[in-house]
């Protein structure tokens, strides 16, 4: 899921290293478009799921150094570094229980129950499957996480709640740096 290709695939190989050694993890990669038009995408993050604009530019600049030097993508391409943002991709096993409690949208590559798509709140992990309490459901479901072909944070109340109170602790934490 963080990457959907084959040649995603191959340059998070190459560029998740570069990410670690910078301090990020790369949450998503998207190398879209055809011919001259293409556009290499990167969601990252750093350990506490922050990412701010100079977190952006420290990583655009690592990664176009590796990109360079190696060159996997052939012809010309915009590379773009961006955060998950508050209605992020879920891509990773940790996201299902870092957003435990929080309303997602999954979508599968093959039918179960006689559909694709799902949502309800999270509810965490067993096993290699993600739990997750589906609208309209009385018990919890379990989806092999291998099944999952995209999810996504759906953007309500609570989670605003949750960026915003993020955003006001790291704010503070920065003044209290400024003011030592």
């Amino acid at each position: 899921m963080r990457g959907k290709t084959a040649e995603d695939a191959g340059l998070l190989e190459l560029l998740d290293p570069v990410a670690e050694a910078a301090g990020y993890a790369i949450v998503r990669l998207r190398l879209m478009g055809g011919g001259e038009a293409r556009r290499l995408q990167v969601m990252a993050e750093r350990p506490d799921g922050e990412m701010d604009i100079d977190d952006c530019a420290t990583l655009s600049r690592a990664i176009s150094e590796v990109l360079d030097a190696a060159d996997p993508i052939s012809g010309r391409y915009t590379l773009e570094v961006s955060s998950p943002g508050v209605d992020r991709p879920l891509t990773r096993m940790k996201d299902f229980e870092t957003f435990e409690g929080h309303e997602a949208r999954l979508e599968l590559d093959r039918l179960a129950e006689g559909r694709k798509r799902f949502k309800g709140a999270l509810a965490g992990v067993e096993g290699d499957n993600v739990a997750i309490d589906l609208e309209g459901e009385d018990s919890t479901t379990l989806i092999p996480f291998a099944w999952i072909a995209e999810a996504k944070l759906v953007l309500t109340d609570d989670l605003m709640k949750r960026g915003a109170e993020s955003r006001s602790e790291r704010l503070q934490h920065q003044h209290d740096e400024a003011s030592d």
